[in-house]
């Protein structure tokens, strides 16, 4: 298993022995971190993850300050409703998004879901978030035992995510860890299947962040690799910045294909708006001698036309006044047909009235 680090960081995902793709998502961009588990299936779920995490990394503060973590998880929720909506991605999709900025040893994090930061702390472990889902509720409400929830029916159901409502905040806070403690990500295709104590021992036993990684996702797949398993852990006191690694669960090319989509959407709506501004519009121009009028605007956009020949008058260019003729040779623009008719009107009138008022032979 090929995981992402360097000494005091690690990162990696795997498909498990069940799912058919990968819909996690995870970053590794000290000193910040973050892990997503997409929701929504037939590839929605993996655009929804990996859309957080690139809104994330793009939007992330620069230091370790959770109430600017909690904006930019809301501008990764904006992102993925955005995506649903014109069709980049699929009508229902979400993901969860658990993010981490490691300053020292305080530690600012910005939540939604049921995937879990967790902190080894002098060497006891514990859960920094709790699962927005169902049976973590009834747990809270003493309705259910945590051993009970492992293996409701309904554990998988959630009850907040990016992606399906615009008014959704993350969970912000920050915590104060000490040198050598480790910072541990994960989706709950670990924390579904392996117990917080064999967590525990694995974090600490481990040597390094990497093997922490490795044995983490074996142990999931020892329990049966039942969903995707993404894990991302850090030496508190050990990272320094340095060059961001994102990775998902599926091909990078989809990323691509989305930002060529996107850059499409963007081309579509400028012509939209092009045509339509067009059609707002008119003008008179001289042509072959004669008052022309063109709805829409002189020229081309993206080689295309914006403009149409509405009516070829009978009023002679000659019959004008010098300044008036001069200016239909570049053609005048006026806001709409109508306007452009009123001038038509008076160029008539004003070619009327020369006729009549020129000296007889």
């Amino acid at each position: 298993m090929s995981a992402r680090n360097d000494a005091s960081f690690a990162g990696d995902s795997h498909v498990g022995m069940v799912r058919p793709g990968n819909e996690d998502a995870y970053l590794l961009a000290p000193p910040l971190y973050a892990v997503a588990d997409g929701l929504g299936g037939h590839q929605a779920g993996e655009i929804a993850s990996s859309l957080a995490i690139d809104t994330l990394l793009d939007t992330a503060p620069r230091q370790a300050d959770a109430k600017a973590l909690g904006r930019s998880v809301r501008q990764a929720n904006a992102a993925v409703i955005d995506a649903a909506a014109s069709g980049r991605g699929r009508s229902g999709m979400g993901t969860t998004l658990t993010a981490a900025m490691v300053d020292g040893t305080r530690i600012a994090v910005a939540h939604v879901g049921d995937s879990r930061a967790y902190l080894l702390h002098l060497g006891a472990l514990e859960q920094l978030t709790q699962d927005h889902s169902m049976v973590a509720d009834l747990v809270r409400q003493g309705r259910l035992s945590a051993e009970e929830a492992r293996n409701h029916p309904n554990r998988s159901v959630i009850t907040r995510a990016l992606g399906s409502d615009p008014d959704t905040l993350a969970d912000t806070f920050e915590v104060e860890a000490a040198s050598g403690d480790r910072l541990l990500l994960a989706t709950d295709g670990l924390t579904g299947l392996v117990l917080d104590e064999e967590i525990e021992r694995i974090l600490a036993a481990a040597p390094t962040p990497a093997a922490a990684v490795d044995r983490l996702i074996d142990a999931a797949l020892d329990a049966g690799g039942h969903d995707n398993v993404t894990v991302v852990v850090a030496d508190i006191g050990k990272v320094k910045p340095t060059r961001a690694a994102r990775s998902a669960g599926g091909p990078r090319w989809g990323l691509r294909l989305l930002w060529l989509i996107a850059l499409l959407a963007v081309i579509a709506a400028a012509a939209w708006s092009a045509d339509s501004y067009a059609r707002s519009q008119a003008y008179v121009v001289d042509e072959n001698g004669v008052v022309v009028v063109y709805e829409g605007v002189p020229g081309e956009f993206a080689g295309i036309s914006l403009n149409w020949r509405s009516e070829v008058t009978t009023i002679p260019v000659s019959a004008l006044d010098p300044i008036t003729a001069t200016r239909l040779n570049g053609g005048i623009r006026v806001d709409g047909i109508a306007a452009a008719r009123e001038l038509v009107r008076q160029y008539r009138d004003q070619a009327s009235a020369e006729t009549t008022t020129a000296p007889a032979p």
